[in-house]
């Protein structure tokens, strides 16, 4: 297996993928075409841009090769941040997730992530 990305998800969104088997992404994911997914480097950053201060967020670890071609490694919207991050043309099948934990928020108002995320 390939390392873990993740993907950071809203609690209400994560529920209902759960009940459904599937996360088909958040309103900036279809606005995008694909699910926003990030490497173990990427994601505290990604969760410090786009969901800060949110409570009741989920970090979703995935593994990569169970999801096929549709996950394409691309830069990021604008290339406004550099390297290439993991995009998945199609919704998350629950087969292919290792592991879910929330995310609370520490004194400071950051995301607490478990310490085997850089």
């Amino acid at each position: 297996m390939n390392a873990p990305i993740y993907t950071l998800v809203r609690g209400d969104d994560w529920r209902a993928a759960r009940t459904i088997g599937a996360y088909h992404g958040s309103a900036d994911d279809m606005r995008d075409g694909f699910l926003h997914l990030s490497t173990a480097e990427q994601v505290r950053e990604s969760a410090r841009r786009h969901r800060s201060g949110e409570r009741d967020l989920w970090l979703v670890a995935v593994d990569p090769a169970a999801l096929g071609p549709a996950l394409r490694w691309e830069p990021a919207s604008g290339g406004r941040r550099p390297g290439l991050f993991p995009h998945l043309y199609g919704p998350l099948p629950m087969s292919a997730v290792l592991s879910e934990v929330p995310l609370p928020l520490g004194e400071d108002g950051l995301h607490v992530f478990p310490p085997e995320v850089p």
